[in-house]
């Protein structure tokens, strides 16, 4: 039996993309979104493409924490048992520091780090029940270095990824697999209005290299690996003067 996954913001971007690979590679989706339409449009296209594909759809919104069990549970039931989560939910709303727009930090840190953390612990509450799983969490190259404009998004990205460093040590020989994404510029509506995006790759070649990392069952990767694995440590080093003119 091919392995199920499930992925949370599966309505546009990396997750729809990553929809569409997975299912050519034979596993069984469950997709999860706030735009239920969307995922059933998607489910459609899928089926029609993929018709023994097995694939469940539910409305999502990570921000509601408390729903996040049930929603893990009717998945669970949809299709009989899930091997990997893939947490993918995000946003970017690229606002300034002291412009009177913190509602959009907030919103971005309840979405990106508190809605995602709330997805892991629920799920990893299933898989140490299930005695195995694998967890997916998608942060950004954003988290290798705060970014002018971007404050929130770095932080939320930075923040997810070191609260899943501290899973992996907490789930140490439990058969639980952690892995750790740092997207770079893929062609996504969440990016697509930015000027400049070096090294940009299309949204199919990225969930084609995700796909990949996730059955290898990494710890860690940017996406891609070259040239973000090297651009992502120089930007660590880059003094502060650099930086600011990147806003």
């Amino acid at each position: 039996m091919a392995d199920s996954i499930l992925i949370t913001g599966a309505s546009s971007g990396i997750g729809k993309a990553l929809a569409f690979e997975m299912a050519q590679r034979g596993y069984t989706l469950g997709l999860a979104a706030r735009r239920e339409d969307e995922l059933e449009t998607i489910q459609k296209q899928i089926r029609e493409k993929h018709p023994s594909t097995k694939i469940a759809v539910r409305h999502l919104d990570v921000t509601a924490y408390e729903t996040i069990p049930e929603v893990l549970a009717y998945f669970t039931s949809a299709l009989g048992c899930i091997d990997i989560v893939m947490v993918n939910a995000g946003i970017g709303l690229g606002e300034k520091v002291g412009r009177g727009k913190f509602d959009q930090a907030r919103r971005t840190i309840e979405t990106n780090m508190i809605g995602a953390m709330a997805t892991v612990d629920a799920a990893v509450q299933y898989f140490l029940n299930q005695g195995k799983g694998h967890i997916v969490g998608v942060s950004s190259v954003a988290a290798f270095r705060g970014m002018p404009g971007n404050a929130s998004y770095s932080a939320s990205k930075a923040g997810f990824a070191v609260y899943l460093e501290a899973l992996r040590a907490e789930v140490y020989k439990k058969n639980i697999h952690v892995t750790v994404l740092y997207p770079g510029y893929i062609d996504t509506p969440l990016n697509n209005m930015i000027s400049s995006r070096p090294f940009l790759i299309s949204v199919e070649k990225g969930a084609s290299i995700i796909a990949d990392l996730i059955e290898k069952k990494v710890k860690s990767s940017t996406v891609p690996v070259f040239p973000w694995n090297i651009v992502g440590k120089l930007l660590k080093l880059l003094p502060t003067s650099v930086i600011a003119k990147m806003g």
